[in-house]
């Protein structure tokens, strides 16, 4: 079992891992929407339309979850959009997350939703501020 010192010390370091490593999952969908990279957008993509809100969402939301700058707001804006992503995208499809392939909108949803209550722990800027 995990001591309470082990797990005091680390606990907040991996919420950063987990901090950096959603923001850049969520990087790479919108640049796959404005740029094709590293993989091509979806063939409905419009810069004006709901997707391009959802692709500057993304790279903007997702650079700054990933440095942790204004996280805590930022992660509740991510999480928000995660959240209207699966109910106008993926619901109408079908009740179950696997069969509407909306288990990562999902899992987007809750992860920021617990950086917004938690923050961006000690690796980021937001900690960097404080610490100045």
């Amino acid at each position: 079992m995990i001591d309470d010192a082990f797990r005091a010390t680390w606990s907040p370091r991996l919420l950063s891992v987990l901090r950096i490593i959603a923001g850049l999952l969520f990087l790479q969908h919108g640049l796959s929407k404005f740029f094709g990279f590293p993989a091509p957008s979806p063939a409905t993509f419009q810069v004006y339309g709901l997707l391009g809100a959802a692709g500057a969402i993304e790279i903007v939301g997702g650079v700054m979850v990933a440095v942790g700058l204004f996280t805590r707001s930022v992660a509740f804006i991510c999480s928000g959009q995660m959240a209207f992503a699966y109910f106008w995208a993926h619901a109408p499809r079908g009740f179950f997350p696997q069969a509407n392939t909306g288990e990562l909108a999902i899992f987007f949803c809750f992860v920021f939703l617990y950086i917004a209550l938690e923050g961006g722990g000690p690796w980021s800027v937001d900690a960097a501020r404080k610490r100045t």
